[in-house]
């Protein structure tokens, strides 16, 4: 099928709930990869290599072509820098900025309180600030770790979490509406790489998350758009 495949009607639920990591260090590559996939895909996450290659240029750009923008940088770092870095992302069109919930409560609730700043100071909708808990490619994690860190961001009145599939359920029950947000999504039989702890779209749909993060399974696959338009009919599948 190829690049010239056109999906007949693509659910719009799916795609709300599906986030195009777009890990490469190149604009241009970036802006390709999300004109090709944004048929399947409403959101454009933007990562260390990506912002290190574009800086803010890349939120705007992609915030132009329609998808809402998530800057995955785990800020941590002490609660004044953390507070001044998220007031620029969120005044840039962030919609999504996770912040790493090692950091205590003030430097996770600066993070939250910069962010609705610099959103309201250009207009923007209020963004949500993501805790990150353990990453994906964390298997060591002592079982208390996540619960903790989700308790932090729920004092700091961050809007979700990111976690494994494995923990939404824990975390759901935990703090129910925080959104969860889940990275290390990989089709059925394709490579996991580095995320240790993966989960295939309906798994992860089925735990409870709110928003699914996929990168290499789609944008390294022979045929993306094939590809992504079996991950957005898993998810319109499993959320029925």
């Amino acid at each position: 099928m190829g690049a010239d495949l056109k999906p007949e009607g693509p659910n719009d639920q799916a795609r709300a709930r599906l986030a195009l990591a777009l890990d490469v260090d190149d604009l241009v590559e970036a802006q390709r990869l999300g004109q090709l996939l944004r048929p399947w895909f409403g959101v454009a996450k933007i990562g260390l290599e990506l912002y290190s290659a574009a800086g803010p240029e890349a939120i705007g750009s992609l915030a132009d072509a329609g998808f809402e923008v998530f800057v995955d940088l785990k800020l941590l770092d002490i609660p004044t820098t953390v507070h001044k870095a998220a007031r620029v992302l969120g005044s840039l069109g962030a919609r999504y900025l996770t912040l790493h919930a090692r950091g205590d409560v003030p430097m996770l609730r600066a993070g939250v309180e910069g962010l609705h700043e610099g959103a309201a100071a250009a207009g923007l909708p209020a963004p949500d600030a993501l805790a990150v808990t353990v990453l994906t490619s964390d298997d060591s994690a002592p079982p208390h770790v996540v619960p903790h860190r989700i308790a932090l961001a729920v004092e700091a009145g961050c809007g979700g979490i990111v976690c494994a599939a494995s923990d939404v359920h824990d975390a759901k029950e935990l703090a129910p509406r925080l959104k969860a947000v889940v990275p290390g999504i990989r089709l059925a039989g394709t490579p996991a790489h580095d995320q240790v702890r993966s989960a295939t779209p309906s798994q992860a749909i089925a735990a409870g998350a709110d928003l699914l993060v996929i990168g290499r399974t789609v944008t390294q696959a022979d045929d993306p758009p094939a590809t992504a338009a079996a991950i957005a009919a898993e998810v319109a599948g499993a959320s029925r």
